[in-house]
C-alpha cells in the first residue's frame, strides 16, 4: 500500500480511470441504486476550484509500481473553505478496516493544520461504515438531512403545471438555463444572501456565493467542473426583487441524476406558495432541455417539514439519510500519530 500526493489537473489519463474505478466501486456497495459516474468532464470535476479556494488530493495504490497502472484501494480530499478543510474519502469495499482511510485520514489533517486550517468537516452517507470510521476517530455529529428522489418516470405532468401556473398575480417568472444575465445578478446575489442570514444549521460543506462578483465566478466554475446550471426565479414586479429562487444541477459525470441546490424565498414574500410553483416550473423546464434525466435528488433537513411537504406534493421520496460530522485538526492529528507520514 502506497500513499500519494495526486493532482487530478495533470494526471494521466489512465490514472484518472483508475479513481473513476475506484470511486463507482464505492458507490456500488453503498448506495447500489446510484448511477454510476463517467469520465466526462471528470478532470474538471476533480481539479477546478472557486477563486480563493484550494483543493489536495491523494490517491492509494496497491503496490509501488510508480507507473498509474494498479488498482487503487482509496482517493481523498480536502477541499479548503473559508475557515473550513473538507475531507471527502473513498474506500473500495475489499480494503476497507485495512488502514486506507487512516492514512487518507491523517493526510488531510496533517495538511489542514500546515494550511492553517482547525476546524474539519465531512459529509457521510448514513447507514454505510463511514459512520462508524469517522465516529471511531472522533468526528462529532453536527447535523442531519435527507435526501429524497424523484422518478420523472412517475410524475404527474399535468398537476405539476398547475403547481408551476400557481404564481400569485404581481410576480413574474423567469427560466435561465447555464447562468444568469449581468442584469438580474445583482438583486439574485441579495435573494441568496437569505440563506445566510437565517442559516438551515448545516456545516456550509458546500461554497455559497452571495455577491454578484462571487455569483459569475460560482457560474463559471460549475461549468468548468462539468455541471450544467438550470435557475428558475420569480421577480417581484413593483420592487424589481427575486422573491424567490430554485437551482437544479445536471452533471456531465452521471447526467441522467441532477441534483437540487438552493431553494430560496426573501422572507417578505413567504406564503405565496412560490418555493413550490418554482420548484414545478424547475421540473417542466428540465424535462424539456435534459430529455436525459431520470431522477432528481435534493436533501433537506429532518425538521424541515413546509420542504418536506412540498416535496411529497412534487413526487420526491425519502431515500436515505446523510449526515455531517466535524472534528479539531489539531486532536485529530495526534489520534493518527502512529499513521507514518
Amino acid at each position: 500500500m502506497r500513499l500519494r500526493e495526486w493532482d487530478p489537473g495533470l494526471a494521466p489519463e489512465a490514472e484518472l480511470r483508475l479513481w473513476l474505478d475506484a470511486y463507482n466501486e464505492a458507490l456500488t456497495a453503498d448506495l447500489p441504486h446510484d448511477p454510476l459516474w463517467g469520465m466526462t468532464s471528470l478532470r474538471g470535476y476533480l481539479s477546478v476550484t472557486m477563486p480563493g479556494q484550494r483543493r489536495f488530493s491523494w490517491i492509494v495504490e496497491e503496490d509501488d509500481t510508480g507507473g498509474g497502472t494498479a488498482p487503487l484501494l482509496g482517493v481523498g480530499t480536502l477541499l479548503l473553505l473559508e475557515g473550513m478543510g473538507v475531507i471527502e474519502i473513498v474506500v473500495v469495499p475489499k480494503a476497507r478496516r485495512q488502514g486506507v482511510g487512516r492514512t487518507l485520514l491523517a493526510a488531510a489533517a496533517r495538511r489542514a493544520l500546515r494550511e492553517g486550517i482547525r476546524q474539519l468537516g465531512v459529509e457521510v452517507i448514513g447507514g454505510t461504515t463511514a459512520v462508524d470510521f469517522y465516529e471511531q476517530h472522533g468526528f462529532r455529529w453536527a447535523y442531519v438531512e435527507m435526501r429524497s428522489l424523484l422518478d420523472l418516470r412517475t410524475v404527474d405532468w399535468d398537476h405539476l403545471r398547475d403547481m408551476a401556473d400557481g404564481v400569485v398575480t404581481g410576480y413574474y417568472v423567469e427560466y435561465h438555463q447555464g447562468g444568469l444575465p449581468e442584469s438580474i445578478l445583482n438583486a439574485y446575489a441579495e435573494a441568496k444572501e437569505q440563506r445566510r442570514l437565517t442559516p438551515p444549521g448545516d456545516l456550509e460543506l458546500r461554497p455559497s456565493s452571495y455577491s454578484a462578483d462571487r455569483l459569475r465566478s460560482s457560474i463559471a466554475t460549475l461549468r468548468a467542473r462539468g455541471l450544467h446550471p438550470h435557475i428558475v426565479l420569480a421577480v417581484h414586479e413593483s420592487t424589481g426583487w427575486v422573491a424567490g429562487l430554485t437551482e437544479v444541477v445536471v452533471p456531465a459525470q452521471h447526467p441522467t441524476r441532477a441534483d437540487q441546490y438552493d431553494t430560496i424565498v426573501r422572507p417578505e414574500f413567504n406564503g405565496l406558495g412560490l418555493g413550490r410553483a418554482l420548484k414545478a416550473r424547475m421540473l417542466l423546464e428540465l424535462r424539456d432541455a435534459e430529455p436525459q434525466l431520470r431522477e432528481v435528488q435534493t436533501w433537506h433537513a429532518t425538521e424541515n417539514e413546509q420542504l418536506q411537504q412540498v416535496n411529497d406534493e412534487l413526487g420526491f421520496r425519502a431515500d436515505h439519510e446523510w449526515r455531517e460530522y466535524d472534528a479539531d485538526a489539531d486532536e485529530l492529528t495526534k489520534l493518527l500519530s502512529d499513521v507514518p507520514t
